[in-house]
């Protein structure tokens, strides 16, 4: 076991037995010295962003996974649960430590290590044993972007305001449809100072990921602007058809051809009067400005979450007719959803092209499937030698990678940014 790997992963359990900071606890837990496979341990770290504590995300086991790696994380929960500030880790997790490389001395004798032989250029096969739309969209979005977070783990991106925000905001959702899942137009009043209080507490919980006090009030207020069109957005949908809330954050599992995917879906919704199922995911980032753009990105394989949704919903006997989208990014706008029906045969769009309904055919779906699965199978297979980048320079914008990557597409409006 590499020391310095060693010492970071001792100090980074310490740190949480003292504190019971749990960024500390998530890096032990992404560690190699943890005996949690990679993909395992950064799954329950994402979850643990959402659900609240590790170590109860674990407890409650919140991932479904094959026997063997879900002992390694409860072999995991169970050692940390015993460490103390000046326990013996080492011990602890049975780790074999090797030695530290000598301190070098001016007087020591300068040697040139020998030449190695270099290995044998082979292909690189993904460590990953689950998947998930993400990994997908990264991968259809840019190749290298994918090789770089999934394949080599090269930077830890620390998130921005901007993603913390869309986790206090998912929050606030969840605990108040807990209270409110049969909305109701004679319930207004009553959601409006719910969602309110539940948008403080969820910005107060996660006060400690913003970097500042004064980006938290700055962000907190745009979301409460955002909540109050997010109930009349409610209410309005109450009138025209009603519907109880039957999910939030649902674990979503699904095997396709012998690959795991997980994921987890914001909203789960059904129409009182016919049964059908509706499947919602919150969006406080930019998305596509119509339905038939989204459509395009699922035609085109450039988006797999809501199919992803969709397959996993229709293995549990849902009949699932709506795919939809919720922006909440624009505290100015309305909240208006992109909307896709599922029909079975697509007819010819009648509305206009920049409707936000349109419906998508259960063959776009399947194809979207095949693409998951082939696309698995490629990086699995250990034959991808190559990972070329994006074409399009807006993949780069928010991309941790962008200063390591020189062959980044050129974004032309910094032509004069020189």
């Amino acid at each position: 076991m590499n020391r310095l790997l060693a010492d970071a992963f001792i100090q980074d359990l310490r740190t949480w037995a003292a504190t019971r900071d749990e960024s500390a606890l998530a890096r032990a837990l992404r560690s190699p010295c943890s005996g949690v496979p990679h993909d395992v341990a950064a799954a329950y770290a994402t979850v643990a962003t959402r659900v609240g504590p590790l170590l109860d995300a674990i407890g409650r086991e919140r991932l479904a996974l094959p026997a063997e790696a879900r002992d390694a994380v409860m072999r995991f929960a169970r050692r940390v649960a015993s460490v103390e500030p000046e326990s013996d880790v080492v011990g602890l997790f049975e780790l074999h430590v090797g030695d530290a490389p000598p301190e070098p001395t001016a007087d020591a004798p300068f040697e040139l290590a020998r030449a190695v032989t270099p290995d044998e250029r082979s292909g690189v096969r993904s460590r990953q044993t689950h998947f998930s739309a993400s990994a997908l969209n990264a991968y259809a979005e840019c190749a290298r972007k994918w090789f770089y977070r999934y394949v080599c783990s090269a930077v830890e991106d620390p998130g921005s305001s901007a993603s913390t925000y869309g986790t206090a905001f998912h929050a606030a959702l969840e605990d108040f449809h807990a209270e409110f899942p049969h909305p109701e137009a004679s319930q207004e009043r009553e959601m409006r100072m719910r969602l309110e209080g539940d948008v403080n507490r969820a910005f107060e919980r996660y006060r400690g990921e913003f970097d500042t006090a004064v980006e938290v009030e700055l962000q907190r207020r745009r979301a409460q602007r955002t909540a109050v069109r997010y109930v009349d957005w409610l209410v309005a949908e109450a009138r025209r058809a009603p519907f109880t809330v039957i999910g939030r954050e649902i674990p979503a599992n699904l095997d396709l051809d012998g690959f795991a995917f997980i994921g987890f879906i914001d909203r789960l919704d059904r129409d009182d009067r016919t049964g059908a199922v509706s499947i919602f995911d919150y969006k406080t980032g930019s998305i596509a400005a119509n339905a038939a753009e989204y459509r395009d990105k699922v035609r085109e394989f450039r988006d797999f979450q809501l199919p992803f949704y969709y397959w996993a919903r229709t293995a549990q006997g849902d009949r699932v007719t709506r795919l939809a989208l919720i922006p909440l990014k624009d505290a100015l706008l309305d909240v208006q959803p992109v909307s896709l029906e599922v029909v079975a045969v697509a007819a010819p769009e009648r509305l206009r092209a920049d409707a936000a309904n349109g419906t998508i055919a259960v063959a776009d779906l399947e194809r979207a499937r095949a693409r998951m699965i082939e696309i698995c199978r490629d990086l699995t297979s250990g034959a991808l030698q190559q990972f070329p980048v994006a074409k399009d320079p807006a993949a780069c914008t928010y991309c941790a990678y962008k200063r390591a990557c020189v062959d980044k597409p050129h974004d032309e409006r910094e032509k004069f940014g020189r």
